[in-house]
């Protein structure tokens, strides 16, 4: 068998890191939960797209009813807030709300942390470069699913 090529090492780096917690502790799977839900209507609304739960279902890749429980359970301990849909009255959307925006705050500034240190030899212009490369695969990966 021969190594591993970019894609397999892309999907094993994803593997690894989805299964992490700011804290390293597995008490924090639920909060890893919330913060899933709440990072996906985040990432949906930055792009324009409603944030109904068909839609975070597609965007974290499970099915409509892991979704909606999803949902439903971060709009329960704050973090997201349902409302009417700007686009079809019988749906409904999610928004991030405060709290929310605090639990993304501090999951990013670990994400940004853990970057840094994964990274500490490497140049400005290295870090650079990595970042527009992922940026750009993210974008691509987005034209896929439609």
């Amino acid at each position: 068998m021969s190594d591993p090529g970019p894609g397999q090492t892309l999907f094993a780096f994803v593997r690894h890191w989805s299964r992490r917690s700011p804290a390293g502790d597995d008490r924090l799977a639920e909060q890893g939960r919330l913060l899933l839900a709440t990072e996906a209507v985040h990432a949906l609304t930055r792009r324009g797209a409603a944030a109904t739960v068909n839609a975070v279902a597609h965007e974290l890749g499970i099915d409509q009813s892991g979704a909606s429980r999803l949902v439903r359970t971060a709009t329960e301990a704050g973090y997201l807030a349902p409302g009417p849909s700007t686009t079809d009255g019988r749906q409904r959307q999610a928004t991030v709300t405060p709290s929310g925006h605090a639990l993304l705050e501090h999951a990013h500034d670990w994400q940004e942390r853990v970057f840094a240190r994964l990274t500490e030899d490497w140049s400005e212009q290295r870090r650079h470069d990595f970042h527009q490369a992922m940026t750009d695969l993210i974008a691509r990966s987005h034209t896929l699913d439609t």
